[in-house]
């Protein structure tokens, strides 16, 4: 399933994201701001199970703990008496069955390291979900990734797994994270995304019909290097302010890394 947002608060969010006059500070604020509009869509397939649990109940004044509310709720609920330590009032408390809890184990999975920018604010959402990296590079114009980093555990226990990537162009490093997801044993993915390209999209949807993806936009355009147009530059390096790196030199150790004067 694919989920792109029409909401015009989330477009004019994104223009500025994409603006080159867009500091990195704000530029991290707004995509966490994006990201937890995305989420919301995102999380919205999750499902929950019944759980009973205890409501403190008012005893004096009107509202929920007047007599005819404590009637209202007494065929469906056990009342009881208990005592507030801090102040010595005695309080009443409901037992309440009807109450809600999430039923699945969810788990974060940012692409290194663009997609760590989008991690608290799907903490915001689901804060006990486990937080899994995946580091992958890719040269400019070479279409295959390579993996750098994986902390995912021995055994998967979980149940559905969040992919987060700022920017999806030709679709090699998502899928290969997908791939690596589904060997691991997460029965159930969702990719989530600023923008997408429509080719990388249609790559995902032909490839993993059963992966969800939600996105805020999607452009149409790519260059001869796989880069998306007008996208919005490179994420990782518009949140942390740091200037590219020679292709030649990613995986080099920043002491034998060219030195420039300027």
């Amino acid at each position: 399933m694919v989920q792109i947002s029409g909401h015009p608060v989330l477009a004019h969010k994104i223009t500025i994201m994409r603006s080159s006059e867009t500091r990195s500070g704000t530029f991290r604020a707004v995509l966490r701001e994006v990201t937890y509009h995305l989420a919301y869509e995102a999380t919205s397939l999750l499902t929950t199970k019944p759980i009973a649990i205890t409501v403190p109940i008012p005893n004096k004044g009107g509202g929920i703990g007047s007599s005819d509310a404590h009637e209202a709720i007494a065929a469906s609920s056990t009342m009881k008496n208990s005592t507030n330590s801090a102040n010595s009032k005695e309080t009443s408390t409901m037992e309440w069955p009807h109450g809600q809890k999430l039923k699945e184990h969810v788990a974060l999975i940012p692409i290194l390291r663009s997609g760590l920018g989008m991690v608290d604010a799907m903490l915001e959402l689901v804060p006990n979900a486990a937080i899994h990296h995946i580091g992958m590079y890719k040269r400019l114009g070479n279409q295959q990734p390579v993996q750098y980093f994986n902390r995912l555990p021995r055994k998967c226990t979980v149940d559905v797994a969040y992919v987060l990537d700022p920017v999806i162009q030709t679709s090699g490093t998502v899928m290969s994270v997908i791939n690596i997801l589904k060997k691991w044993g997460v029965a159930e993915i969702h990719v989530i995304s600023v923008i997408v390209s429509k080719t990388g999209l249609k790559q995902i949807t032909d490839a993993h019909p059963d992966v969800h993806i939600t996105a805020g936009a999607i452009d149409e355009e790519m260059n001869q290097d796989g880069v998306i147009l007008p996208g919005l530059g490179d994420p990782g390096d518009r949140q942390f302010d740091t200037d590219p790196i020679n292709d030649d030199e990613v995986l080099l150790h920043p002491s034998k890394r060219t030195r420039t004067m300027d």
